[in-house]
């Protein structure tokens, strides 16, 4: 059995070191760098382009999860809160502000991610592979009522190392409406200056799939 020590120094290790144990070494430093923090607060900054479904329900979607409208230079600000294993993802892109919670799932074989959204919790893998770190849903539900895993929130959702800097890659899709949207993007801790974007540092569009994620 652990010590308590040791069950606290792992308790106040980052959620996504606890969550991928061995398999954190793995990680880029860019990556490990944006989630290593125990107890406290940080900030991170960067630009984004973000993509938005045509489709009517897929603009329904988005506007009810409050993602932010399309644009192709966008400020963008995430601060995180940590504490007793939990984040609070405060994620700002222009003047619209989404926010979320992580936490580890427990009692599973799987070690998973559950990340809420207003009355939405979304399960997901971590998948670290080559300079990237992927996410994988497996599972959602509506305040505590599991939702049908055909209509779960899908397409490519990854944190990539680029050369040192910290990229992101969260798209949303639903069968029901295709895409609903898509931001890409770059981050850098908030006291180093974040300059205006350059669409060659973006991934090229070869790599956006057919999900969600700061």
């Amino acid at each position: 059995m652990k010590s308590k020590a040791a069950e606290r120094l792992v308790h106040r290790q980052s959620l996504y070191r606890q969550i991928l144990g061995k398999d954190w070494d793995r990680l880029p430093s860019a990556i490990r760098c944006l989630h290593e923090m125990s107890e406290g607060n940080a900030t991170f900054r960067g630009r984004a382009v973000v993509e938005r479904g045509r489709g009517p329900f897929a603009r329904l979607a988005a506007s009810i999860a409050g993602f932010p409208a399309a644009g192709e230079d966008v400020p963008v600000e995430i601060r995180f809160a940590c504490a007793d294993g939990r984040e609070v993802w405060t994620r700002r892109f222009g003047d619209k502000v989404l926010r979320s919670s992580q936490r580890p799932v427990e009692g599973r074989e799987e070690r998973l991610l559950a990340e809420h959204f207003g009355p939405f919790r979304i399960l997901c893998a971590l998948e670290p592979e080559e300079n990237r770190l992927h996410l994988g849903v497996r599972g959602w539900s509506f305040l505590g009522l599991p939702l049908p895993a055909l209509l779960a929130p899908c397409g490519r959702t990854f944190e990539e190392d680029r050369d040192g800097l910290f990229h992101f890659h969260v798209e949303v899709e639903s069968p029901m409406t295709g895409l609903i949207v898509r931001y890409r993007g770059w981050l850098k801790p908030a006291d180093q200056p974040t300059a205006p974007i350059m669409r060659e540092m973006l991934p090229k569009s070869d790599d956006l799939g057919a999900l969600m994620h700061g």
